[in-house]
């Protein structure tokens, strides 16, 4: 069972509509029983990195997470979800975020003829092996829609890269914990494919 956890974040539902069509087993939950005990758990989302950590401790889910990552169940941040889980985001100084892995969320920089917030299909590039992409090709296209953008302090944990006005660490993986700047929902076949290898890890 996947548990993808609610915390009033937008997009929740687009993610188990994806994964029920792969025939997975999904619950959108905040209960801490039910993530602890799933095979899986997703933490996706769109919104403000500041009210999203606020409703994270709101609900006590920013301790569920860090259990789920100690007891080594896989974990998947998706978008918003994979800023959270970093120390600090330009969108909303001051505020902490999970700090599980190292790094900060940055804001696109302007750049002559780049919309911000970036909204639309990029080409991946894989500086680092990674286990969500296997079976992805070379310059896959996957969705993205943000402002704000991961600088990870560790490298070798970045497993797929794009450039827009910026070189982006578009997913990271370290242990069980896995993460996508883009989302992977509305990716079509390759976001499918890199589903379906995180459910079946």
């Amino acid at each position: 069972m996947v548990a993808i956890i609610d915390y009033d974040a937008g997009n929740i539902r687009s993610v188990e509509k994806a994964l029920q069509f792969l025939g997975q087993e999904t619950t959108v939950t905040r209960d801490a029983g039910t993530i602890l005990s799933a095979d899986k758990v997703i933490l996706p989302g769109v919104g403000s990195f500041g009210d999203a950590m606020g409703k994270l401790r709101q609900y006590k889910l920013d301790r569920v997470i860090y259990e789920v990552v100690e007891h080594n169940i896989p974990f998947l941040g998706i978008c918003l979800g994979l800023q959270l889980l970093f120390e600090r985001s330009d969108e909303t100084p001051g505020v902490e975020g999970l700090g599980i892995l190292k790094g900060e969320i940055l804001r696109i920089p302007d750049t002559p003829g780049l919309k911000i917030p970036h909204m639309g299909w990029n080409s991946l590039t894989f500086p680092n092996e990674g286990r969500l992409f296997m079976g992805v090709g070379k310059e896959s296209y996957v969705y993205f829609v943000h402002s704000y953008y991961l600088k990870a302090a560790d490298e070798s944990m970045v497993t797929a890269a794009t450039e827009y006005g910026t070189y982006i660490h578009a997913s990271v993986e370290s242990g069980n914990v896995f993460a996508c700047q883009f989302h992977p929902e509305k990716s079509s076949e390759t976001g499918l494919k890199i589903l379906k290898n995180f459910v079946e890890l």
